[in-house]
């Protein structure tokens, strides 16, 4: 029969330490970061910068998924879990599941679409401005009159909003572990 071990001190500092960080990163560049550059720099500037750090943060949040889970499930074996912790474990798994999904599939994907429509918008003198409502009627006309511009721009929004979406998910159900780990602190 399986038995929950004490996880030791270490270990229990070790993952609150790496759930906080991930939360802490993930509420920092879905909040903070992308508003900020957006309305400080040029847009083509912006989604290079995004390019750049998005497979470090994609991948640093994979990582600490997965160290989170397995932190949890190796002592908080299968045959003893309580309600709380069966939810905790499969909010952990969703975690992992999703950032995985982003960092190698959704992310590398809506930054192909943005760099190829950022060509394009180059082609057409776009990309210089600053700020989101800059020049809208610029982006209005390559939309009207360029079909692949279009369809690019529709890919480009697909994926980032399924990105966008799995982001959200991961920061909400590493939310939720934050809360149970210290409503149960004495049990982490």
């Amino acid at each position: 029969m399986a038995v929950e071990g004490d996880p030791g001190s270490l270990v229990k500092v070790a993952h609150v330490l790496l759930l906080a960080a991930s939360w802490g990163m993930q509420c920092w560049v879905t909040f903070v970061a992308g508003f900020v550059m957006i309305r400080g720099v040029p847009r083509h500037t912006f989604g290079l910068v995004q390019s750049k750090l998005f497979p470090f943060y994609g991948h640093i949040v994979l990582c600490f998924s997965f160290l989170n889970l397995a932190i949890y499930a190796t002592y908080h074996p299968r045959e003893l879990l309580t309600t709380t912790e069966t939810v905790q474990i499969a909010l952990f798994f969703v975690s992992l599941l999703l950032s995985a999904l982003n960092a190698r599939w959704f992310s590398p994907a809506t930054t192909s679409a943005m760099f190829e429509m950022q060509a394009v918008e180059r082609e057409h003198g776009l990309g210089a401005e600053i700020g989101l409502s800059a020049n809208i009627e610029g982006y209005k006309r390559l939309r009207e009159k360029d079909p692949k511009y279009q369809a690019l721009r529709k890919s480009f929004f697909r994926y980032h909003g399924i990105s966008s979406l799995c982001n959200m998910v991961t920061l909400l159900c590493n939310g939720a572990n934050l809360v149970f780990t210290a409503l149960l602190l004495p049990s982490i």
